[in-house]
């Protein structure tokens, strides 16, 4: 038998040979309290046995979802190789020490728009966020940017992984991984 996270491994480095744009890009769906759902890409910034990591504004519509209903879904889709990968599972936070080390590796830009942005809520026009975005840059001028308590990492953990890849004439391959209570994976097929 195959083991899923090995097999997600080699995947994921073909994916990051062969993709032109952004291979770790995964679509998130989440439900919120009332079962709506809601999907939207993201980038996958950790992975390994405990799970599939994300990083996001805390405060945003995901994040409102994620409190509600704390369960997701993540998608892999990589056409060039003409694979998928389907992830779900209950959702945690990832650490305070993850998100600081995570946050410390992006761009200047990029943690300065954590800060500028109320991610998910209407904005009346762009000239708006540019001017925040202006002065979270001069409140931050000449030293590191701290981040915002409000930001942070969430981990996916598997309850299922399933690998599809295409096949002629329709007749694509789906295997799907479970995990057993004793921390042993099960594998089987499924009908495409």
């Amino acid at each position: 038998m195959t083991d899923p996270f090995d097999l997600f491994d080699q995947w994921f480095a073909e994916a990051r040979a062969s993709e032109p744009n952004d291979p770790n890009a995964m679509a998130l769906a989440t439900a919120d309290a009332a079962g709506h759902p809601s999907v939207r890409m993201v980038l996958l910034k950790g992975h390994g046995r405990d799970g599939f990591v994300f990083y996001t504004n805390r405060e945003g519509r995901k994040a409102a979802d994620l409190a509600a209903n704390p369960n997701a879904a993540l998608l892999f889709h990589w056409k060039s190789l003409r694979r998928q990968i389907r992830i779900e599972g209950p959702v945690t936070l990832a650490s305070d020490a993850e998100s600081d080390a995570y946050f410390a590796s992006r761009g200047r830009d990029s943690q300065l728009g954590a800060w500028a942005s109320d991610q998910s809520r209407p904005l009346d026009d762009r000239a708006t966020f540019e001017a925040r975005f202006a002065e979270v840059q001069a409140r931050f001028e000449g030293q590191d940017v701290p981040r915002p308590s409000f930001w942070g990492g969430y981990r996916v953990t598997p309850r299922s992984i399933e690998f599809w890849q295409d096949r002629a004439h329709r007749l694509h391959e789906r295997r799907v991984f479970t995990p057993g209570t004793d921390g042993s994976w099960s594998e089987g097929l499924l009908f495409p």
